[in-house]
């Protein structure tokens, strides 16, 4: 909490999408963000999983779970609408299974959810609204998204399959709000704790915001922040920011 309140009074961001909150709804710091001049609208779970969306203008149109199956109680997508200067912006907050160990029932359980994602993606694309779809997809998109391919290649995050799946939402029409901006390799949102993969750069991108066309079209900046990595009791996963003239 330290790190977050930290980096947002710093950054001031007008919308800020969180992932991985690990809480139930009544334990979000709703009081603290508050505090800060931000609303709150949250889609927690006890000890797991957990997605969040703070903003400081009011949120309107808020839903919680990814369409597609009723029996999936993880919390890992929060949609709602947030008002721009001259229009509505939906913006969502994903939290997308990781998958590993590949192949096996975690890895079926990712692809899926990919296929319930691209879905709605497209159902969203319908509505001709800036969309913004943001958070930990856990997927590198290309070998230019870590520093060793080859570590890599067995890993659920990096399967020829899931960059497929990621390639079908850029395919509808979405843009890699980043790639939009930098098309240099060696842009990671995030390093391990372990083997000192934080000195060393040994990081990967995993963390992307996609806009739908008409989001697309008001691009001024994007980029990564990565200077919390390095603060006291940091998370392994760094900001990623886009500035919209919406």
């Amino acid at each position: 909490m330290d790190a977050v309140t930290q980096w947002v009074k710093d950054f001031s961001p007008d919308i800020l999408c969180m992932q991985e909150i690990k809480l139930v709804d009544e334990q979000f710091p709703t009081f603290e963000f508050s505090a800060l001049g931000y609303n709150c609208a949250v889609h927690g779970q006890k000890s797991y999983n957990g997605v969040a969306i703070i903003s400081k203008r009011p949120i309107e149109d808020v839903t919680p779970r990814l369409p597609g199956n009723e029996t999936d109680d993880h919390a890992r997508y929060l949609e709602a609408v947030v008002m721009g200067d001259r229009r509505p912006v939906r913006i969502a907050s994903i939290y997308l299974p990781n998958g590993n160990p590949a192949p096996g029932e975690k890895y079926d359980y990712k692809l899926a959810w990919m296929d319930r994602l691209a879905k709605h993606a497209k159902d969203l694309l319908a509505l001709e609204e800036p969309t913004i779809l943001a958070g930990d997809y856990n997927v590198i998109p290309t070998e230019h998204d870590v520093w060793d391919p080859k570590l890599w290649a067995n890993d659920a995050l990096f399967l020829p399959e899931t960059r497929a799946h990621f390639r079908m939402l850029i395919n509808l029409g979405y843009t890699d709000v980043l790639r939009a901006c930098h098309a240099e390799p060696g842009l990671y949102t995030f390093w391990d704790y372990q083997a000192g993969a934080w000195q060393k750069n040994h990081g990967i991108r995993i963390d992307h915001m996609l806009l739908s066309p008409q989001a697309a079209d008001h691009i001024k900046n994007a980029a990564i922040d990565s200077r919390p990595r390095g603060w006291e009791k940091p998370s392994d996963h760094v900001p990623v920011w886009c500035e919209l003239d919406l």
